[in-house]
C-alpha cells in the first residue's frame, strides 16, 4: 500500500512535494532545459497499446524473473538516484532495506549520502553499484575496489553525462547539499563536497570539475580489467551504441536518457527500446528506465524486449512520504499492478510478454 493514502504514483508525488523542501523536490523532479524529454518519457508509455489475449489460463501468475543471474520477485529494480537523505534521514539505508523486503535489486548511486559499505551491509539483498568515472582514475579504481569488496554484485557505468544537463530549477535554487550531507563515497578522495555555486547548480559545477568528459568505449575495457564484477552500460538510446556495448564486453545495457535530465530532445526510452533490443538479439540483457509509472508500463517494456525496468523518482517519493515503508509501498504497488496487467493481457508468466503483445 502506498503511504499517505495515495492511490497511485502521481498522487504520491504530490504528497512528496508537500513534504520536501523546494530545493530537494526540484532536484529530484526536474529535467533539462524545457523538460520535454522528461514529459515524453512518461507519455510515450501511454501510447504503446497492449494487444491483450483472451481465453488464456491466468489463474496462477508468476512475475518473478532473473537479472544477471539474480532471482528477483518482479522485473522492477531500484534505479540509481543520488542524495536519498534529502528525502528521509535514513537515506539509502532505507531504500536498500525496502528493495530487499520487496525481493529485488537496489542500484546504489556513486553520488549517495551513505557509503557503499554501509548500504551493502544493511541491504539483506543484492546491491549493484552505479559508477561515474572521475578525472582522478586512481580514485575511481579505488571506489570500484571498495564496491566489490563491500559485496556489490555488478557495476552500472553511466555514460550519458560528460557534463550535467542544464536543469534550470537547480540553477534557480542554486542547488547544493545542506550542511551534514555530502558524497560519502568520495570523501576519502577529497571529493565529497557539493557546495553552493554563484549563478549555477552546485552539482553541475561538481560534475564539470571532477568527472571525466573524455570517457570512451576503451574505458569499458579498462573498467572490466580492474574488476571481476559484470559491467552494464547505462545511458544508451541508439541501436549502434548497443551493438558497441556488446562488442566491448558489457554484460548488459540500460536504455536510458537519464530521466530526461541530460540532453533535452532526446527520444523517450519507450520509443527506442524495441530497436535496441532487436540489435542486441539476446546476447546480453537489456534494461530500461525513464517514465515508468504503472504496472502496464512494465509489461510493455517486457514485450518490447527489456529484461526488467528501473524505477527512480517514485522510490524517492515513497521515501519522502513514508521512509523505508513508503519505498516498499511503491515496489509492492508496482508488483500488484503488474500482476493485474499480466492477468488482463493473458500472460501467466513474464516470458509470455512477447513482442506481439504490443503490435
Amino acid at each position: 500500500m502506498l503511504p499517505g493514502g495515495a492511490l497511485n504514483l502521481r498522487e504520491l508525488e504530490a504528497l512528496a512535494r508537500e513534504r520536501l523542501s523546494t530545493m530537494a523536490y526540484d532536484y529530484y523532479a526536474s529535467g533539462a532545459l524545457d523538460e520535454r524529454t522528461l514529459r515524453d518519457n512518461v507519455e510515450a508509455w501511454a501510447h504503446v497499446p497492449l494487444h491483450y489475449r483472451v481465453l488464456v489460463d491466468v489463474a496462477r501468475r508468476d512475475a518473478s524473473t532473473s537479472v544477471l543471474g539474480e532471482r528477483v520477485s518482479m522485473p522492477v529494480l531500484v534505479a540509481p538516484t543520488a542524495f536519498h537523505k534529502l528525502a528521509c534521514p535514513e537515506g539509502e539505508l532505507a531504500t536498500a532495506r525496502a528493495a530487499s523486503r520487496a525481493g529485488t535489486v537496489m542500484i546504489l548511486s556513486s553520488l549517495s549520502n551513505t557509503r557503499v559499505e554501509e548500504v551493502c551491509a544493511a541491504a539483506g539483498g543484492p546491491v549493484w553499484f552505479q559508477l561515474y568515472v572521475y578525472r582522478d582514475r586512481g580514485a575511481t579504481a579505488a571506489l570500484v575496489a571498495r564496491a566489490e569488496a563491500a559485496g556489490a554484485r555488478a557495476l552500472v557505468l553511466t555514460v550519458d553525462a560528460p557534463l550535467l544537463g542544464r536543469r534550470e530549477r537547480d540553477v534557480r535554487n542554486r542547488f547544493a547539499l545542506p550542511p551534514g550531507l555530502c558524497v560519502e563515497n568520495m570523501t576519502a578522495a577529497g571529493y565529497g563536497d557539493v557546495g553552493r555555486c554563484e549563478g549555477e547548480s552546485g552539482l553541475a559545477a561538481y560534475v564539470a570539475e571532477k568527472l571525466d568528459p573524455s570517457l570512451g568505449w576503451k574505458d569499458v575495457a579498462w573498467l572490466r580489467s580492474i574488476t571481476r564484477l559484470p559491467v552494464l552500460v547505462k545511458g544508451l538510446v541508439r541501436p549502434d551504441d548497443a551493438r558497441r556495448a556488446v562488442d566491448h564486453g558489457a554484460s548488459g545495457i540500460v536504455v536510458s536518457n537519464h530521466g530526461g535530465r541530460q540532453l533535452d530532445g532526446s527520444p523517450a526510452t519507450a520509443t527506442v527500446l524495441g530497436a535496441v533490443a532487436d540489435v542486441v538479439a539476446g546476447r546480453i540483457e537489456v534494461l530500461v528506465d525513464g517514465g515508468v509509472r504503472r504496472g502496464t508500463d512494465v509489461l510493455k517494456a517486457l514485450a518490447l524486449g527489456a529484461r526488467a525496468v528501473l524505477l527512480g523518482r517514485p522510490i524517492l517519493w515513497g521515501l519522502a512520504v513514508g521512509g523505508e515503508d513508503g519505498a516498499l509501498g511503491v515496489l509492492d504497488t508496482m508488483r500488484d499492478e503488474l500482476d493485474q496487467a499480466m492477468a488482463l493481457a493473458g500472460c501467466a508468466r513474464v516470458a509470455d510478454a512477447t513482442r506481439d503483445l504490443v503490435g
